[in-house]
């Protein structure tokens, strides 16, 4: 697993933060491992920062896509809607407290907020971020498989039915999309796989 504690000292030293930073590490390692989470733990935070360390030397301002990458998934309540909107507020309340520049805050805000996958990035940090959010669509067909698991158990109070179609909704309108990707170096090593996978588990939700 990829050392976290190392991910977060680079963080925070990038971003000139003030303080060391030990308990707000320590509230999202704990709100990452809260028991309703099944597939947005700190499985899935280390396999974000594992491929950030594959692609830090694109973005534009690394620390700010790293951290955004720590804060997109810290509040994460089953029955709520507003998830990204409420981790954003955290980052920008923490990271200001902490001392952090104004203009970092504000931008690693905007990198949370664009895991909504509402509409396309608007920078290139911001499709960086989504892209690494989205990547485990074109995992290995044994973490995929697990991937799909592991989102079920977290809904498992959803009726199947009604699990099925709505995740297959979901995934066909990424699916749809001209491009799944919006960086050249995500969409020219991970489309195929991603599409591929993504029409197996449509398939699978659809029987």
């Amino acid at each position: 697993m990829t050392d976290l504690y190392t991910s977060w000292q680079r963080v925070w030293r990038g971003l000139g933060a003030r303080t060391d930073g030990t308990k707000l590490y320590e509230e999202l390692q704990s709100r990452y491992s809260e028991p309703h989470r099944k597939y947005h733990t700190l499985q899935h935070l280390s396999e974000c920062i594992a491929w950030f360390g594959t692609v830090s030397e694109l973005a534009e301002h690394p620390a700010e896509v790293e951290a955004a990458l720590w804060f997109h998934d810290a509040i994460y309540e089953l029955d709520q809607h507003d998830n990204e909107e409420r981790s954003a507020g955290l980052a920008r309340d923490t990271l200001s407290q902490a001392g952090i520049s104004s203009d970092s805050v504000y931008r690693i805000e905007r990198l949370v907020l664009a895991t909504r996958h509402r509409e396309p990035p608007a920078s290139h940090d911001e499709q960086l971020v989504v892209d690494i959010d989205l990547a485990i669509f074109a995992a290995t067909e044994q973490r995929f498989a697990e991937y799909e698991r592991q989102i079920r158990e977290e809904y498992a109070i959803v009726p199947d039915d009604v699990f099925s179609q709505t995740r297959s909704g979901i995934l066909c309108k990424f699916l749809a999309r001209k491009r799944i990707y919006g960086s050249e170096y995500f969409r020219s090593t991970l489309e195929h796989r991603a599409r591929t996978n993504l029409l197996r588990a449509i398939a699978a939700n659809q029987r």
